[in-house]
């Protein structure tokens, strides 16, 4: 590891990608930050300070992606890729509207193939890259509507890529439990072991120091999780239809 490392954080502008930023700045890392909103990135670069860098990218757009790799490549190979970009709109199966369905599927599994595609000529032999799941993709929870389908997409394709890309990559999956956010304050269900940003991150980079392939939090929520997806279906579906309570008004 060279003495000052490089990150590229996609989905940097608010929430756990924000929180990751703020964390690594303190650590001496240089980052290079991105996310739909430039003007979110900016005020984050000056937060930060300005030897940190914001480039905007829209991960389902592939040719912004390949513009922002171009541009990076530029100076020099970085070390990690930390790909948090996500969209997300809880409700039932039956009830989402197929536009915003599709986008959804665009920007989390189709973002992320893109992502993959390009990190090998981004970064240094060896350097990292962390997509991130979701414990929603364990196993088709209530109202995961057609986040949780790209979430256990996401999941497969870093298994894929970690076999794939072994001894260029250091592929890594990132799957967090309920973190609160500007995304999940849009859910009308309890939502159990609920965490802060901030300690996602301190999880997220703890994790990714260590060697094992997933970073996975709060353990006492994704734990069960597993379970319950290691379950036969007659045990598990029954369970998986109790897990998400709605908020009583």
């Amino acid at each position: 590891m060279p003495e000052q490392e490089t990150i590229w954080i996609i989905g940097a502008s608010d929430g756990i990608g924000a929180a990751l930023a703020r964390l690594w700045s303190k650590q001496g890392v240089r980052l290079i930050l991105s996310a739909r909103s430039e003007s979110k990135l900016q005020t984050l670069v000056s937060e930060l300070g300005a030897h940190h860098i914001a480039i905007p990218v829209d991960v389902s757009n592939r040719e912004s992606l390949e513009q922002a790799a171009e541009q990076i490549t530029a100076h020099a190979p970085i070390d990690r890729i930390i790909h948090l970009a996500a969209n997300y709109d809880p409700g039932s199966v039956l009830d989402a509207d197929p536009l915003k369905a599709g986008e959804i599927v665009t920007t989390n599994l189709t973002g992320s193939f893109h992502v993959a595609q390009i990190a090998p000529r981004v970064l240094r032999r060896g350097g990292q890259l962390a997509l991130c799941g979701s414990v929603a993709g364990y196993f088709g929870l209530p109202q995961g509507q057609i986040y949780s389908a790209t979430k256990a997409g996401v999941i497969n394709l870093a298994e894929s890529l970690r076999s794939e890309l072994e001894g260029v990559v250091d592929v890594r999956l990132i799957c967090p439990g309920f973190v609160d956010t500007r995304l999940t304050k849009r859910n009308d269900f309890t939502m159990p072991a609920l965490i802060s940003s901030e300690k996602a991150a301190h999880e997220i980079i703890s994790g990714l120091n260590k060697r094992r392939f997933e970073v996975h939090f709060p353990r006492r929520l994704t734990l069960a999780l597993k379970l319950l997806r290691a379950l036969p279906y007659w045990a598990a579906l029954p369970l998986a239809g109790r897990l998400t309570q709605r908020k009583e008004n």
